[in-house]
C-alpha cells in the first residue's frame, strides 16, 4: 500500500470490489466538481477489473493507477482548500487565495482538520438559535415537499436500516446537551423529538424518509447512529427533480 497525505481518501480496494468516485472522496472542493474524477477513477477500476479477470493481476493494481493518474495530481493540488476554513472565514480565504494563486497546490504543507467532524459539534449554550426564514415556495421549499421530490421509498416492514448503540443517549445526552442536533443536520427529517405522554422529549426515527446522506453517521456527536445499508431498491429515486 502506498503512503498518501489527503484528507480523507481510504484505500478504495476491499475484497470483490473498489471504490470510486465520490465514493472514495475524489471530489475536487475549489472546482465543487467531481463527475471527471469519477468517470475516471471508473476507467481505471474497469480496466484493473479486466486484468483480474483476464490477466490474473490483484485488484489493488488499481491502487497504483489511481496514484500514477492525473486525479492524483490534481486532488493533491485541492488538499489544503478545504482545511484551510477550520481558522474562520477569512483567514480561510486568504489561505485559499494564497494555494490557488501564489503556490498553485504545490504547497511544502499539508492542512490538516485536526479532529473528526463529530467532535466539531459545539454544546448548545455556547450559540443562539437561529430563526430561519419561511420557505417561500419558490426558491426555497419545506421539508414534506422536498422530500415528496426526492421520490425516496423504503419498505415499512423491512429491517430498520438506522439503528442506535445506546438507544439512552439521545434523551440524555443529545438533547440537554447538544438541543437535539439529529433533527437539524438530516435534511429529510427522519429524526424528530418529540414529546411522550409526560412531556419529555423522546427521539422518533422515521427510517423510511432516508435520503441516503449518510450525515447523521458523521455527525452524531456521540457517534451513537450506525447507517447500515438498506434492502435493494429503497432510498431516494430523483425523477421529478
Amino acid at each position: 500500500m502506498m503512503v498518501f497525505k489527503f484528507q480523507s481518501i481510504p484505500y478504495p480496494v476491499f475484497p470483490g470490489g473498489a471504490l470510486i468516485g465520490c465514493s472514495a472522496g475524489f471530489l475536487n472542493v475549489p472546482k465543487i466538481k467531481g463527475t471527471h474524477t469519477a468517470m475516471k477513477s471508473g476507467m481505471l477500476a474497469a480496466e484493473t477489473a479486466f486484468g483480474v479477470l483476464h490477466e490474473g493481476l490483484a485488484m489493488d493494481k488499481y491502487w497504483e493507477k489511481l496514484c500514477n493518474s492525473w486525479i492524483w495530481e490534481e486532488l493533491h493540488r485541492a488538499r489544503n482548500y478545504r482545511p484551510a476554513f477550520e481558522y474562520g472565514l477569512l483567514p480561510g480565504l486568504t489561505l485559499s487565495a494564497i494555494e490557488h494563486y501564489i503556490t498553485k497546490g504545490r504547497s511544502p504543507w499539508t492542512m490538516k482538520h485536526g479532529k473528526p467532524d463529530h467532535k466539531a459539534t459545539n454544546v448548545a449554550r455556547l450559540h443562539s438559535p437561529i430563526e430561519y426564514p419561511k420557505p417561500d415556495g419558490v426558491i426555497s421549499f419545506d421539508v414534506p415537499t422536498s422530500l415528496y421530490r426526492s421520490n425516496t421509498n423504503h419498505d415499512h416492514d423491512q429491517p430498520v436500516h438506522l439503528r442506535l448503540k445506546d438507544p439512552t443517549i439521545p434523551e440524555q445526552l443529545n438533547w440537554p446537551e447538544y438541543a437535539g442536533p439529529e433533527s437539524r443536520y438530516c435534511p429529510a427529517r427522519v429524526y424528530e423529538y418529540l414529546p411522550d405522554d409526560s412531556g419529555k422529549m423522546k427521539l422518533q426515527v422515521n427510517a423510511q424518509n432516508c435520503l441516503h446522506c449518510k450525515a447523521c453517521d458523521i455527525k452524531d456527536p456521540t457517534q451513537n447512529i450506525e447507517w447500515t445499508v438498506p434492502e435493494g431498491g429503497g432510498g431516494p429515486g430523483y425523477t421529478v427533480m
